[in-house]
């Protein structure tokens, strides 16, 4: 299968044009607040993976407002031009080809050699986002706050575009920026992202460095910004690989970077070394709200942009969002590169419901003792796969993208004291809070991957836990004896009594959530679970001792999950925004569209 056609778009108007050609696209013709209100309304629509949305006049800015660009399947295949599974697929097929090379692999190869040249960028001298040329004014763009909690109004799709000051390799990441002013933001470099790693780089000489953050362009190129490419790869010559078009860049106006010629602004300036301000909070895609802390601060020098340029957003929150068909594009285009220094490793999926980050499940063989722990060492020591929280690894012929059959290879195959390994301290998501510490905290493998070691089919129906404690106010028996509790208060206490109830049966995992949580809604269900616990502070055994130094868990056990004082409160909208969006639904779309809550 070719990779794709080449793809048809130079810019975001290109593919704004052909969306709405498509019925993909909806315009707002109303006046609209980017405080709140559009948050409210994508995130209705989002649900129903419904069309992208191009606010034309969001109230108190200078530009239209676009939203929801990639928040389908449909959409992002639009883009870049085929399903990105087949693409990564592809790549992947061409390099294991060309090992070793020779005339006729070369042959065969052809389309992916010339796709390659593409990767070479073309340098102009005048380009459509350098049409105008202004001081700094952030507040004539639409920037969004997205919930109530926020610290500010904060740009969400600002690709932000750096380079290493010995190597002047290139990275472009999306990182968020709270407004302070007409021309200072912050900069939310996490820790182990590529532009994080230019600043430290720049700090450690005691030197600037130069930024320039990219605001629209050709949608690849838009997507290849959140791809989890090895640190030292190119996302902007990717995107030409992807495409199949050179990427078109320019000169920046007040420093050295060379940014794209077709984007719809530049934001160009300079990021200190040493100045930190308070940052956040901010409603992020673990369905919290990140709190404030320090970060650095982004000084703007100069704007350019398009004379009628369009300002992109995106929110993010309690799954679904539209970062649920980013990330599963782009888990779907780079995963098949993994198989390249994983040769075992058969598939993997990392679960949006979770944050991404939470939960890992992996198919492997196993091809001599314990190198399911070599593998799941190795994917931790590969990108941004280094701030998985829980991996499951199962057998190969196992659908890992699947969350009941993760379990139930767990019932089948799992046991606590040979196959599971926790790490008490190792790198985290800087947005994970559940240790306390930013940054850091315990990671859980789980292996599924042996013998069976159950005879017996896993539970269908259980006691009602409610009879044992009247704190339990709600619970679910999923697939592998893997029991959902509800508990109001005292869920520790709780749960080390059901551990050791006898009349719970053939239950393997416990797990407890807040009131808070939906245990019917599979997706919200997943997300309570795994964004709200640390694995070694949240977890509870039927037994556990330590043979010498080694922890030995036995029997059942429990998880917290629960809501626990100190973690940042969980997004909820302000119910007289829901109220005036139920008011104005008609306004936005027509009376004949109904509500998509």
């Amino acid at each position: 299968m070719p990779m794709n056609p080449r793809t048809r778009f130079d810019d975001l108007h290109q593919f704004i044009n052909h969306l709405e050609k498509k019925g993909e696209l909806r315009r707002i013709r109303v006046e609209v607040d980017p405080v709140l209100e559009v948050s409210e309304i994508v995130q209705r629509v989002v649900k129903q993976e419904g069309p992208a949305l191009l606010f034309e006049r969001p109230r108190g800015a200078d530009f239209p407002l676009l939203i929801n660009l990639f928040g389908s399947h449909r959409r992002i295949e639009e883009a870049l031009g085929n399903h990105p599974e087949a693409i990564g697929e592809a790549i992947v097929k061409t390099i294991d080809r060309l090992n070793p090379p020779s005339l006729s692999t070369l042959w065969h190869s052809r389309e992916f050699l010339i796709r390659a040249l593409a990767m070479r960028p073309r340098i102009v001298r005048q380009a459509p986002v350098q049409e105008v040329s202004e001081e700094p004014d952030l507040t004539r763009l639409p920037v969004l706050q997205c919930w109530p909690g926020d610290g500010g109004r904060f740009i969400t799709f600002g690709m932000v575009l750096t380079e290493h000051p010995h190597t002047r390799r290139r990275n472009l990441g999306l990182y968020r920026l709270h407004i302070y002013d007409e021309r200072t933001t912050g900069m939310h470099w996490q820790s182990m992202k590529g532009g994080r790693g230019h600043y430290f780089a720049a700090e450690q000489q005691g030197v600037p460095l130069d930024v320039a953050v990219v605001l629209g362009g050709d949608p690849v190129l838009m997507l290849a910004s959140v791809l989890p490419l090895p640190e030292d790869v190119d996302e902007i010559t990717f995107a030409g690989l992807l495409s199949g078009r050179r990427p078109s860049l320019v000169k920046a106006q007040t420093s050295p970077l060379l940014v794209p010629a077709n984007a719809e602004f530049i934001l160009e300036g300079h990021v200190p070394p040493f100045e930190r301000r308070r940052e956040g909070p901010f409603g992020d895609h673990f369905g919290h709200y990140s709190e404030a802390a320090d970060f650095p601060v982004f000084h703007l020098r100069r704007v350019t942009r398009r004379r009628k340029a369009i300002y992109p957003a995106s929110v993010v929150g309690k799954p679904p969002q539209e970062d649920k068909y980013i990330g599963e594009a782009a888990g779907l285009l780079v995963g098949p590169l993994i198989k390249l220094i994983q040769p075992n490793v058969r598939d993997l999926w990392a679960f949006y419901e979770a944050g991404f980050h939470n939960l890992l499940g992996v198919a492997v063989a196993e091809r001599h003792p314990k190198e399911v722990l070599k593998t799941a060492f190795g994917l931790l020591g590969v990108g941004q796969l280094s701030l998985t929280k829980v991996m499951v690894l199962v057998r190969e012929e196992v659908n890992c993208r699947r969350f009941d059959h993760l379990l139930r290879e767990l019932w089948w195959r799992f046991d606590p004291a040979e196959r599971m390994l926790l790490i008490p301290t190792a790198p985290l998501d800087t947005l994970d809070f559940t240790s306390f510490t930013m940054h850091t905290g315990s990671k859980l493998i789980l292996d599924a991957t042996g013998e069976r070691i159950m005879s017996a089919e896993p539970p269908r129906e259980i006691v009602d836990p409610r009879r044992f404690d009247s704190r339990i106010v709600d619970y679910r028996l999923l697939e592998g004896g893997f029991l959902v509790v509800v508990i109001a208060r005292d869920a520790r206490q709780v749960l080390a009594d059901l551990l050791r109830w006898p009349e719970l049966g053939p239950v393997k995992f416990i797990v407890a959530v807040s009131p808070d949580v939906k245990v019917q809604d599979d997706e919200n269900l997943i997300w309570g679970i795994f964004t709200r616990f640390d694995p070694a502070r949240d977890m509870l055994a039927e037994e556990m001792r330590l043979v010498g130094a080694r922890p030995l868990y036995r029997g059942r056990l429990a998880i917290d999950a629960t809501w626990k004082e100190g973690y940042p409160q969980p997004l909820e909208m302000d119910p007289e925004i829901q109220r005036r969006v139920d008011r104005r639904w008609g306004e936005y779309f027509g009376p004949e569209v109904r509500d998509m809550s």
